[in-house]
């Protein structure tokens, strides 16, 4: 199965990443890839976008040539209490809102210190999707995540990029995540974290975490346009009727 969504990518708006929007746009095009989400890093990030770009991503068409825009933003978990780098009414204004650990924000500590924030990030109502769970710097206790996020309705990530080029080590982790999201009943989605438009919605070895598994793909996000903007609706993002025409293309298409 080719999957034509991808929740996480980043742009030279956060200037360890080396491809604008428009060379996304273009790639999205040339792979048949219908729906993408912009998330690049959250404010507190030392190389991260101003506050202000997260603002100003209304100025974005949700659709460009036929491929759909997600306005997002990939926030940091700042503390053991889950608050993140992104907030208030602001937070409406996004079309998806992912949150993960991430050095410079919050250093590794240890194991029960890493699951309350996580838990509590997830209780907050605030993110749609928790990125890279599985990193080995941040162990946390994946049963009780799993739990959270599924009575939550947020998504775990299976991060490709940390497969290839960070967070090496992260295997063992995510099967264990998707084993833990399939037995809770919740929600896994499979993340590029693209910091170069070629990679967009490569998700080679995560697939291999999702089938060794043995994940329902009914409970994945990624298996189409139709799937995630449900999802999202579901989690209260309004403002999504622009991408309509998309579900039209991949109803076409899938025909």
């Amino acid at each position: 199965m080719k999957y034509l969504v991808d929740t996480h990518t980043h742009t030279i708006a956060s200037t360890h990443a080396y491809s604008t929007l428009q060379e996304y746009i273009a790639m999205a095009k040339h792979k048949g890839v219908k729906l993408f989400a912009t998330t690049d890093h959250g404010p507190d990030m030392a190389d991260a976008p101003h506050f202000w770009h997260f603002v100003n991503l209304r100025v974005l068409p949700r659709v460009v040539d036929g491929v759909g825009i997600l306005r997002g933003i990939e926030a940091n978990i700042k503390n053991v209490v889950g608050e993140i780098d992104y907030f208030g009414d602001y937070l409406q204004e996004l079309d998806i809102v992912l949150a993960g650990f991430h050095e410079p924000v919050f250093a590794p500590s240890d194991k029960e210190t890493h699951t309350a924030a996580m838990i509590n990030c997830i209780n907050s109502g605030h993110v749609d999707i928790i990125t890279h769970p599985g990193n080995p710097a941040y162990p946390i206790d994946i049963t009780a995540v799993a739990k959270a996020a599924a009575e939550n309705n947020v998504a775990l990530e299976i991060n490709n990029s940390s497969f290839l080029v960070s967070r090496k080590g992260s295997e063992h982790n995510c099967i264990a995540i998707a084993k833990a999201v399939k037995e809770a009943g919740g929600l896994l989605v499979m993340g590029s974290d693209s910091h170069v438009a070629y990679s967009l919605a490569d998700f080679t070895l995560a697939e291999q975490i999702v089938a060794e598994a043995e994940f329902p793909l009914d409970r994945l996000l990624n298996r189409s346009p139709e799937a995630l903007l449900a999802f999202l609706s579901s989690r209260g993002h309004g403002s999504l009727d622009e991408y309509s025409v998309l579900l039209e293309s991949f109803d076409a298409s899938s025909n």
